[in-house]
């Protein structure tokens, strides 16, 4: 786990004591779709033991307790109590689970460099009979990929608005307009602009706020203020 933190820049409504939406980067909405792409074991374990998890979290209890007897030979509860998150956003593991490390995969050819390879290093070539135990160098989409694209989901040249319920737009003069309009807030006095930092603990409780209401930010942010728990 990282010490990694994210700098957001939110604008409140000083009078209804609400966050009108937060002016982000490319790291902030990248970690917003990395939790939609959390395992939904990953989320229970993380709130087992509250209400929040209704009985998800009990189903949980009950398979961590369950007698691996119960279990096939080739099977582990592991897999469903301590899944790893597939989806790697460097700098971004602010629920601190696991990622899902990739299979090195070995392939074989024969000595006389036939055109053909296998993954067991005992079979026999097709062609001319030899044994194929001579490894060759596999590399994946995933890693030539990594080498020339930007990591995460969204492009980083642009900054972008996130709304108190979490939706995400580009961030334009016209947005932010509009969205005053709609909210009908017409006394610009009433609004402050706020610089906060985001980690793993507000992680946690944006997470967990997502789940039970659609004031996310103002929970995080505003009700932590007043030392009000978000259940």
């Amino acid at each position: 786990m990282t010490n990694t933190t994210i700098s957001l820049k939110l604008l409140v409504n000083k009078r209804d004591r609400k966050i009108v939406f937060a002016e982000v980067n490319k790291d902030f909405v990248d970690f917003l779709f990395y939790i939609l792409t959390l395992p939904i074991g990953a989320i229970t374990k993380l709130f087992a033991k509250e209400p929040l998890s209704g009985s998800l979290g009990d189903l949980y209890q009950s398979i961590e307790n369950l007698n691996d007897m119960y279990i096939l030979q080739n099977k582990t509860k592991d897999k469903v109590l301590n899944p790893k998150s597939s989806t790697n956003v460097p700098g971004h593991d602010l629920l601190s689970i696991p990622k899902e490390l990739p299979t090195n995969r070995k392939l074989y050819k024969c000595v006389r460099n036939c055109a053909y390879v296998t993954d067991d290093p005992k079979a026999g070539c097709p062609n001319c009979r030899n044994g194929m135990s001579y490894e060759v160098a596999y590399v994946s989409t995933e890693a030539t990929k990594a080498a020339v694209e930007e990591v995460g989901f969204v492009k980083g040249v642009v900054t972008y608005m996130v709304m108190d319920d979490l939706v995400v737009k580009p961030m334009s003069t016209i947005s932010t307009i509009t969205l005053l309009n709609k909210l009908s807030i017409k006394d610009v006095c009433v609004l402050e602009e706020k610089e906060v930092q985001f980690g793993m603990e507000e992680g946690l409780k944006l997470l967990k706020a997502s789940l039970v209401c659609k004031n996310v930010l103002t929970r995080v942010f505003l009700d932590s203020e007043d030392h009000v728990d978000i259940i």
